[in-house]
């Protein structure tokens, strides 16, 4: 019997809870067995509102065994609450694993039990956990990141993520795999978390296809015409031109620059890596060419993404 704690905050993400809960109680179903025992705690107990006046009914921390403990995301400022921060540290010395679901990175980060170590939250305050906490490696893109005994994981329905990959770290993938089945969800999402992302706009139906842009996805800062997409999804070139437009609606020359700007987007928001650095290193040839792909595909050029970014951490 595992046994796994969520921890919440006033002004908690209701979302952020539920997914995750609902993952590891699927695997306590399809195991047949009581593989977890759930908990949900908080500060002092009682009931704490979410956002959007949602009250559920809690347990002190300090009643409770847990193994894991997982810190549900919020508005921030509730979550950076001394109290709150306190009880983190206190939890992270007699668990096994500290995770986070979306924000809930901000009480792992203050209360420092991410220094040194990779960390992602929600794509929108990543920029902002950089700056707050520089001894932390935020990659903002991921759906969700491991380091050590640290877990954390992106935006609200990325805490499903998160869950699944904790069951299957401690069960196996054929019991993670069944939950993502009774959940009706993908066992693995591809790609990042960006709301941009070219994979999932894509979407395409045969796995050649499929193949094809992962291929592109990892080759990205080389020379990618369409021979050798093709040869990588064992088609001719007329058959691969054919069945990718059929697919995704777009030739492989704009999927590729698409995935190029998704690509150069997450190292915008990771950090201070200069323009000239990104573009060479996503596979446009020079800067200005990633600048016209921008405003083609997003409407404003990479500047302004970096511009929003400092933002969003000052607010």
């Amino acid at each position: 019997m595992h046994h796994v704690g969520f921890f919440v905050c006033s002004e908690y993400e209701p979302l952020d809870l539920a997914g995750p809960f609902s993952a590891f109680n699927q695997a306590v179903r399809a195991a047949g067995r009581p593989t977890y025992k759930l908990h949900v705690i908080s500060e002092n107990g009682g009931a704490v509102v979410g956002i959007g006046g949602l009250s559920i009914e809690t347990r002190s921390y300090r009643k409770t065994k847990l193994d894991t403990v997982i810190f549900i995301g919020g508005e921030i400022a509730p979550l950076k609450a001394s109290k709150n921060v306190a009880a983190a540290k206190r939890l992270a010395k007699r668990t096994l694993r500290i995770a986070s679901v979306c924000t809930g990175a901000f009480i792992l980060a203050e209360a420092g039990l991410l220094n040194g170590l990779r960390a992602t939250t929600h794509w929108r305050y990543a920029a902002h956990l950089q700056t707050s906490f520089p001894q932390t490696k935020v990659i903002g893109d991921r759906i969700f990141v491991t380091d050590g005994r640290a877990w954390t994981s992106a935006g609200i329905a990325a805490g499903i993520d998160l869950a699944l990959a904790l069951i299957e770290k401690d069960h196996g993938p054929d019991l993670a795999r069944e939950v993502a089945r009774l959940l009706v969800v993908p066992y693995r999402r591809s790609g990042g978390q960006s709301q941009f992302s070219a994979m999932s706009q894509m979407e395409p139906e045969s796995d050649r296809i499929r193949i094809a842009l992962n291929f592109a996805r990892e080759h990205l800062a080389e020379f990618l015409p369409i021979e050798r997409l093709a040869d990588a999804a064992r088609l001719s070139v007329r058959q691969f031109g054919r069945a990718f437009r059929r697919e995704t609606g777009e030739t492989p020359a704009k999927a590729v620059e698409r995935l190029r700007v998704e690509a150069a987007r997450a190292r915008l928001q990771d950090g201070a890596e200069p323009i000239e650095q990104i573009a060479a290193a996503v596979g446009f040839t020079d800067p200005e060419r990633m600048r016209r792909a921008f405003v083609k595909i997003h409407g404003h050029p990479p500047q302004s993404i970096r511009r929003a970014m400092r933002l969003n951490a000052e607010a």
